[in-house]
Formats: C-alpha cells, sequence, structure tokens
C-alpha cells in the first residue's frame, strides 16, 4: 500500500507539472525540474523584479539587489539563496518564502503586489523553491533570439487591436512562445499603446514602433494607423527627382501625408547659402540669383557653392565639435594650442580636398605618430582627457563612427539594445594597447600602439574579453595594431554602422533632425523614422566611394529639400517624414557670421588675429569667451553627444539680439546705412538693401509699404537703423525656413 500510494504521488505529481498556462500557449510548468535560468529568472524580469527602478539598481532596494534585467544569474543566484541564507527561501516550508510573501504582498513590499497566488509566475517560483532552489549552471540552453509576429501591424479599418506574439529560440534549438514573460513599451503612445499582454492598440493617424523584450534581446515591430477615412490624392507638384525622393515619397503615400510645395528662389537661395557655406548670400548675389532665367540655376548655385572655401570650413567645424576639439595651455594632457590649431587645419584640408569620408575617419582611428606632424593622431588627444583610457576612447569611437551609444554595457547589458557585457569589452579591447608619450618638446605627444597589451577584462569574472567587432566575430590582433584592424572593419563598404551613420549625420544637418534621432543614438529602440529612406541614403553614399560633395548635391538638389515650410492640412503636425522644411534655428556660429555678414562688421575673438569668421575659430568662439556664441548655445566641447550643440532658442538669445552689444555695437560701427545715405539712396531703396543684407529677401509690396509709412518723409541713419535693428529681431533672420 505504501509503494501504491508513493505512485500515486508521483503520478499526481507528474500531472501537476504537465499544467500547461493557456494564456499564449505558454509552458510555464514541464515535466522536467524547474530551472533556475530558463524558468525562474524571466519571472524576475516580466514582474520589475530586476528593474533599475527595483531590485536592479546599482545598490538594489531594501537591502535586496539582482543584476539589472537578469545579466548576471549566477550572481542573482547567489543573493537569493546564499547572501542571508534562510531568509528569502525557506526549504521547509516554501509557501512562507519571503520571496513569495513580498511578491504577493501578504509582507510589506516597497514595489506592491507583483502576482496572484494562482498566477503562473507564482507557481513556477514555487515550484522551483519545492524542488531545492537549485542552480543549473551552464547546462540550461540560452536564449539567441527572439521573433516577434507580425513584422508589420497595419489598421486602416475599425478592427484598432491585434495582439503580438513572442517566440524565443534557444541553444538547442527549440523554440518557445514566451509572451506572458515578455515586456511591453511604445514610442508613441498616441499613434500605438501596448498593454502587458501585448495587445496592441491603434490610436491617433500616424507611425510608430512597439517593442518586446525578453531576456538580453528587443525585437520591434513598426505600427502605421491610417486614418478610418482615406480620400487621399498625391498631388501633382510632388514629383520625385531621384531615388532618395522616392524612398520619401513612399513613406508619404503610405501614411497618407501630402507634401508641401516647392520653396520660391529665394527661399532655396537663403536656405542652401548657410547649409552649405554657413553664410548667408550677399545682396548682390541675391539680385543676380532672383533676376537669373535659366533653368538649371539651382544647379549652378550649388555647385558653385561646394567650391567655396567656406564649405570646408562649415565641416571642419562641425567635425570639431563632436571631436572634442580644442586647445589649452595643459601641455601635459596634450591638448597644447598648437596641436589643437594643427588638427584643425588637417580637417580643413581633408574637407577642401574632398578626401572621402571612409578614407578620412580611417586615418585618425588608425593614426600613430606626432601629434605636431601626423595631426591626425589628436583624436587620442582631445577624445581622452587627460589620458587616453580605453574604455573612454572606445565610447566615444564608437558613439562618433557608428552612433551607437554603448556605455550602458559596461556595467550591465544594455537595457533598451542588443549590446550585452561582452560586446562592451570586445569593442574595448581594440584600444587597450593605445598608448601617448612625450615626443621632442613638452608640447609634443607621440601617439603609438603596444602590441602586447592584454585585452580588456570583464568586469563580472576579470576573465579577459578578446577584441570582437560589434555585432561580429573576433579577429586575429596578434603581431597586428588592434586599432588599425579595427579601423578597416569599421570603414569597409559593408559595415552595417559607419556608411548609414555618416549618411545619417549629413542628411540632418540639412533638414534639422537625422533619419534616426538623434543621430548618435542607433539602437533597436530608437529606430529610423524611414528605414528604406536611411538604406539608401548609406547605398548611395557606399556607391559614391564615399564622398560626401557628392552626396550633398543630390540631396540638396532633391525635391525633398527643396520644399516649402508652408504646410498643409496632412502635415501640419509632421515632425518626422520630411514632408516639409523645418523651421531651424541657426547654429550659434552661422548667427553670428550673419551678423557679421550683413553689417560688414567682423567679430574679433580673443587671442586671434583678424578676419576670422565664428566657423574658422578651431576650437570654438565659446571657449574665446565669446558671449554670443554661449548663449546660442555652441558647444563646449566637453563630450562627443552632438546634443551639446544646441539649437534651442530662448529668453536669453532674444535679449541679446534686443539689447547686447553684439547687433548694436555693430550696426553702430557698420557703414552700410550711411553709404546708403550719402548716395542719396531713396528709402524704398535703402528698404530693399536692408531687406536683401539681413533676410536674403526683397520685401514684399505691403511690407515696403508699411516700412515708408513708418519712416516717414524725411528719414536720416538712426530712422534706418531702427528698421535694421527690427530686421535683425525678427524671427525670420534667426530662422532656416
Amino acid at each position: 500500500m505504501r509503494g501504491f500510494n508513493l505512485n500515486k504521488q508521483w503520478w499526481q505529481r507528474w500531472v501537476c507539472l504537465c499544467v500547461v498556462w493557456l494564456g499564449g500557449g505558454l509552458r510555464v510548468w514541464s515535466a522536467a525540474p524547474v530551472s533556475f535560468r530558463r524558468d525562474v529568472m524571466p519571472v524576475f524580469f516580466r514582474a520589475n523584479c530586476n528593474s533599475g527602478g527595483c531590485h536592479g539598481a546599482a545598490a538594489g532596494k531594501d537591502g535586496f539587489r539582482l543584476s539589472l534585467f537578469g545579466y548576471d544569474p549566477e550572481g542573482d543566484y547567489f543573493r537569493l539563496t546564499q547572501q542571508l541564507i534562510s531568509r528569502r527561501i525557506d526549504h521547509a516550508r516554501p509557501e512562507s518564502s519571503l520571496l513569495l510573501l513580498k511578491a504577493t504582498q501578504e509582507v510589506p513590499h516597497t514595489g506592491g503586489k507583483l502576482f496572484e497566488k494562482d498566477s503562473p509566475l507564482y507557481r513556477t517560483l514555487l515550484e522551483w523553491i519545492r524542488e531545492g532552489a537549485e542552480d543549473d549552471g551552464a547546462s540550461v540552453p540560452v536564449v539567441t533570439a527572439i521573433v516577434v509576429e507580425p513584422k508589420l501591424m497595419r489598421f486602416a479599418d475599425a478592427v484598432r487591436t491585434e495582439r503580438l506574439r513572442v517566440t524565443a529560440k534557444y541553444s538547442d534549438g527549440v523554440q518557445r512562445d514566451v509572451t506572458p514573460l515578455c515586456l511591453f513599451l511604445t514610442n508613441n503612445k498616441t499613434v500605438a499603446d501596448i498593454g502587458e499582454d501585448g495587445t496592441v492598440r491603434a490610436g491617433a493617424h500616424g507611425a510608430t514602433h512597439v517593442f518586446a523584450r525578453f531576456n538580453k534581446f528587443t525585437e520591434g515591430v513598426e505600427v502605421v494607423a491610417l486614418p478610418r477615412e482615406d480620400t487621399f490624392v498625391w498631388p501633382e507638384h510632388a514629383r520625385s527627382r531621384g531615388v532618395l525622393d522616392d524612398r520619401v515619397f513612399e513613406r508619404l503615400r503610405e501614411l497618407r501625408i501630402e507634401p508641401s510645395g516647392e520653396c520660391s528662389d529665394a527661399e532655396f537661395l537663403r536656405r542652401v547659402s548657410f547649409d552649405l557655406v554657413g553664410v548667408p548670400p550677399t545682396a548682390e548675389a541675391c539680385r543676380a540669383f532672383l533676376a537669373e532665367t535659366r533653368m538649371d540655376k539651382r544647379e549652378r548655385l550649388v555647385d558653385a557653392l561646394l567650391e567655396r572655401s567656406e564649405y570646408a570650413e562649415v565641416w571642419a567645424s562641425e567635425w570639431a565639435g563632436w571631436l572634442k576639439l580644442f586647445g589649452d595651455t595643459n601641455s601635459g594632457s596634450g591638448t597644447d594650442h598648437k596641436a589643437a590649431l594643427a588638427y584643425f587645419q588637417w580637417i580643413v584640408e581633408q574637407f577642401r580636398n574632398n578626401v572621402p569620408l571612409d578614407r578620412f575617419v580611417r586615418a585618425q582611428v588608425a593614426a600613430k605618430g606626432s601629434t605636431f606632424l601626423q595631426p591626425e593622431t589628436n583624436l587620442y588627444t582631445m577624445l581622452a582627457k587627460p589620458d587616453p583610457a580605453a574604455k573612454a576612447v572606445a565610447q566615444d569611437v564608437a558613439q562618433l563612427f557608428t552612433g551607437i551609444r554603448i556605455q550602458c554595457a559596461e556595467c550591465h547589458n544594455h537595457p533598451f539594445d542588443r549590446w550585452t557585457m561582452d560586446d562592451y569589452y570586445g569593442l574595448v579591447s581594440f584600444f587597450t594597447g593605445l598608448r601617448r608619450k612625450v615626443a621632442s618638446e613638452p608640447r609634443e605627444f607621440f601617439v603609438y600602439s603596444d602590441l602586447n597589451a592584454k585585452p580588456a577584462a570583464h568586469l563580472l569574472d576579470e576573465r579577459p574579453v578578446p577584441a570582437r567587432f560589434l555585432g561580429g566575430k573576433e579577429p586575429e590582433v596578434v603581431g597586428r595594431d588592434p586599432r588599425s584592424v579595427f579601423a578597416d572593419w569599421l570603414t569597409a563598404p559593408e559595415n552595417p554602422f559607419f556608411a548609414a551613420n555618416m549618411a545619417n549625420r549629413i542628411w540632418a544637418h540639412f533638414f534639422g533632425r537625422g533619419v534616426i534621432d538623434p543621430v548618435d543614438d542607433f539602437r533597436v529602440t530608437n529606430p529610423a523614422s524611414n528605414g528604406p529612406l536611411l538604406q539608401a541614403l548609406a547605398e548611395r553614399l557606399v556607391e559614391l566611394g564615399f564622398d560626401q560633395k557628392k552626396l550633398i548635391r543630390e540631396i540638396v538638389l532633391s525635391r525633398t529639400y527643396q520644399a516649402s515650410a508652408r504646410t498643409n492640412a496632412s502635415n501640419r503636425g509632421d515632425d518626422r517624414y520630411f514632408s516639409h522644411a523645418a523651421v531651424r534655428r541657426l547654429s550659434a556660429t552661422a548667427a553670428l557670421d550673419a551678423v557679421s555678414a550683413a553689417t560688414g562688421v567682423e567679430t574679433r575673438f580673443k587671442g586671434l588675429p583678424s578676419q576670422h569668421r565664428a566657423a574658422q575659430v578651431y576650437e570654438g568662439g565659446r571657449r574665446r569667451q565669446d558671449y554670443f556664441l554661449a548663449a546660442f548655445g555652441q558647444s563646449e566641447r566637453k563630450t562627443v553627444c552632438v546634443a551639446d550643440d544646441s539649437r534651442e532658442p530662448d529668453f536669453a538669445q532674444a535679449l541679446h539680439l534686443m539689447n547686447g552689444e553684439t547687433v548694436l555695437r555693430k550696426m553702430a560701427t557698420s557703414s552700410v546705412v550711411e553709404s546708403l545715405v550719402r548716395a542719396k539712396a531713396s528709402s524704398e531703396q535703402v528698404v530693399m538693401e536692408l531687406y536683401l543684407r539681413t533676410l536674403g529677401r526683397e520685401p514684399e509690396e505691403r511690407e515696403v509699404r508699411r516700412q515708408l509709412e513708418i519712416l516717414g518723409d524725411a528719414p536720416g541713419r538712426k530712422d534706418f537703423e531702427h528698421l535694421w535693428w527690427a530686421l535683425f529681431n525678427s524671427t525670420e533672420f534667426l530662422f532656416q525656413h
């Protein structure tokens, strides 16, 4: 009888363990013992126990810490079972384990109730404890990928909900429905919200992405919510001029968004002048361009601007900000003024000679030699201050040249991207041999690589992590300079990150935002607003041999770039799909140079000779104590983040334009108005000249009439300067449109 009872108990146990949770079809219980790593760790993930706001915080919470999103199961097991033994796990009375009592809030719990006793999550934990709360170590198959279906959700009718299904793939070939164990998020709740069970609910007209996260993987699905009443008709005026327009227009058609009409000649002239050479067109250039009748005058203008010296200076200034380029008197850090100036001049020459971007970047990443004689080596004095720490360099190099912010993976797997700690330390290992030493004089440094340097040590167990390409393989670096190996991979045409990052940064320069935005934040949970467009940009850059000028020419001659800033009913709320020109505040350097160009009075920068425009100041005029550039958000060049160069307008800027010395002093010392008055120009002629010099266009008839009324019958210099001051303080002056 005793044997019968034992067999009966085992039979009941087997039946219990075969119970299948029908919600989503996930087999939470199985005949096999409950696995700590396969079954229990996902419970902590799904219940948000190991999130950054709870026990996954760096210091844990309420005396208990878990690794963020479960990147360290071995450590989590130790803290659960060995740290304060018997406190969290009660082997004698599993139901009384503090782990379960807290989660069901039978005892006070800061995180509140996480699940009910009859939930699969509770039953998984309870059964694991009953079975002895064992760890299964490396014997358990690991998740290798997750698949989220459907790949695209499109809502065009009354049915506005659909549920995602998430399947995990394991290293032993098994596939498992893990939908109930996933966390879900959305990039835009207004367009598409997503519930805890993965059900997507479409909302307002537009497109966004929803995401599922399980284990260390995050995958997204695009959601398109179309208007329920579809009366959309593509406008006749929107005709593609190339592959870039094709990709933009395909997206707009899909979303039922009508693009704006084409900008005027005056708008195009001012827009493309600031974008290509960083200064406004002169009054003479405005008159000539507006009077030109040739059909190809925009193409001819673009070609002429691309050959001007200011083009190279605009892009050198842009890159100098990204590279944190500045000089000081601290020769011990390698950032002496002489080295910084040499680096800036080298960058200018690269763009002046139209050196392909892959060669431009490769030369810096693989650079070695003197910071004076090989200026490109200053990449490793500017990025790494005061010393070339491998981690800091690797992080900046990744963010600059691939658009990937991998910093989060230093201490834990990236919570919102694909990168793991192994990826992070594999990247760092390319730079552990980077060395600097003082050269022939104290201000000069020599950059080289120690080929015998050890790879980076993993934070968790201090094991050496071999150099490994992001998302790729481990190359052979023995006897070779790892930085050179990395540079070859980085700039290769087939690299999935480099061309896309460079093309996206170029595109953002002309539209005020990237296809991925911010441009230095490529990640799974920040997808492109138009994936085919980004792919087309990257492919064109590669096809053009990384020739930036050629890609820029295609961009500025596209119908998309030449769209008006005036919106229509369908695109008024669009700020992501390039259906109209964005109204963009001028950069700090462009705004200051515009004031100087309009008044004919140069800006003097502390410690520099005359005839320097703001874009030519190698370390940024803000570091030369120029208040205008500081007020208008020029980067201090402390980080490689593009956000450090702010284009946001604020009250201080408005006050400085109105009352600050920049505009008032330049107007007071300018000869523009005085020359017009002495030449006995009519009031209408003066008004015309001031509009052309300041706003890059002729005034409309109604504007002329109004200004003449204000000026009166016999205006003097002061009267005209009042008008000029008003133009400088207009929104039109400070913004691209």
